[in-house]
């Protein structure tokens, strides 16, 4: 039997010695026409390997734009980040609306301690006030006529001045404060001529400290005047009270 396969196999070979090609693995191609009428078709052979992967294709085109998702659940907060750095200054604003009109304050208390007066009769009496009872101003009478001693009633800082005419004798005067001496004047008396002799001081004064004009000595040189073209003056006044 398997003789007859033999020959019967030898027999289906081409005479033309040309190779029998397949299309595809495993499968035989149709003999030529010009075979012979007693061909017989061969035994199929196994299928053969498969081949290597063929290339990638080609990227499609792209799809619709889906529908957006709902909204992610809030995450932690991140950690403080640094300070950056400082801007440049940026241009100056137009300038606002005024504001509205404040409150009327309180009045400022305006502190008056002032006087000013003048010698009516020539002074004999050494060594003690000399009382000018000539008033100019005295409004807040912190001055007293009868001795002739300004009280201090507001603490602070005075200025004094004082303005004498000499006439028949020398004059020396001073100027006290809390019954001593600060301020002195001396004028020496010409013959047959009226002179003038004047003092000025700034002093600190508490309250309760007097302060008045004496003639200074022993009574030579008083020769202070007055009449009705004549005059000798005292005057005094607060520069500014004490701030408490």
């Amino acid at each position: 039997m398997l003789l007859l396969q033999a020959v019967l196999l030898l027999l289906a070979l081409p005479n033309s010695g040309q190779d029998i090609t397949t299309k595809e693995p495993g499968v035989l191609l149709s003999p030529p026409k010009e075979g012979c009428a007693g061909w017989m078709a061969g035994i199929p052979g196994h299928p053969g390997h498969n081949g290597t992967p063929g290339r990638d294709g080609r990227d499609g085109t792209p799809g619709e734009k889906g529908e957006k998702g709902d909204p992610g659940l809030i995450g932690p907060k991140g950690d403080t980040g640094e300070t950056g750095v400082t801007g440049v200054e940026g241009p100056r604003g137009f300038p606002g609306n005024p504001g509205r009109k404040g409150e009327p304050g309180e009045s400022a208390y305006v502190y008056r301690s002032a006087f000013s007066v003048g010698l009516e009769t020539r002074v004999t009496v050494p060594n003690v006030p000399i009382r000018f009872t000539k008033i100019f101003y005295n409004e807040q009478s912190h001055y007293d006529s009868s001795t002739g001693k300004f009280s201090c009633n507001i603490p602070g800082l005075y200025y004094f001045s004082y303005h004498i005419t000499v006439y028949m004798k020398d004059v020396k005067v001073s100027l006290f404060k809390k019954d001593k001496a600060v301020l002195f004047t001396h004028d020496q008396y010409q013959e047959k001529n009226v002179d003038q002799a004047s003092g000025s001081v700034l002093l600190h004064l508490e309250m309760g400290d007097q302060v008045w004009l004496q003639v200074y000595g022993d009574g030579e040189k008083n020769g202070l005047y007055a009449d009705n073209v004549n005059d000798c003056t005292f005057t005094g006044f607060l520069l500014y009270h004490d701030i408490k």
